[in-house]
């Protein structure tokens, strides 16, 4: 596998606003396989996608490194963090889709997306 490559932004038709979030997983081989899987475009539940959609949010991203990884999300500038992560949670099969996988995850089992995902503060940039 090459880890070298750069990957491509999604240009969106309104100024966006990005939220960074970490989190690790079970420091098990197998199941970071799994969950890789179950993250595929193929196996990814498709209520989850639309879920997702659904409360704002334009991309995600999600990248691994060993058994830790990190979601890029992005979303219109008027997008409300704390609402939108409470109704994603009340979404059907969101609570389903959170239990399972949090098998694979360094969590409480009836953790919510919310959280699991910490938050990142940026503290460095690079435009000019």
């Amino acid at each position: 596998m090459t880890y070298n490559q750069g990957y491509t932004a999604k240009q969106h038709s309104v100024p966006v606003k990005r939220y960074c979030q970490a989190l690790n997983l079970k420091n098990n081989p197998a199941l970071i396989a799994e969950y890789r899987k179950i993250h595929s475009k193929k196996e990814a539940w498709p209520e989850i996608r639309k879920g997702i959609r659904s409360v704002g949010i334009l991309e995600m991203e999600i990248y691994i490194s060993g058994f830790q990884v990190f979601m890029i999300i992005e979303t219109p500038l008027d997008f409300d963090w704390e609402t939108a992560m409470n109704t994603l949670s009340h979404l059907p099969k969101q609570a389903e889709w959170e239990e399972y996988v949090s098998e694979f995850q360094e969590c409480a089992p009836k953790s919510t997306s919310a959280e699991k995902w910490k938050l990142m503060e940026r503290m460095f940039y690079l435009y000019d």
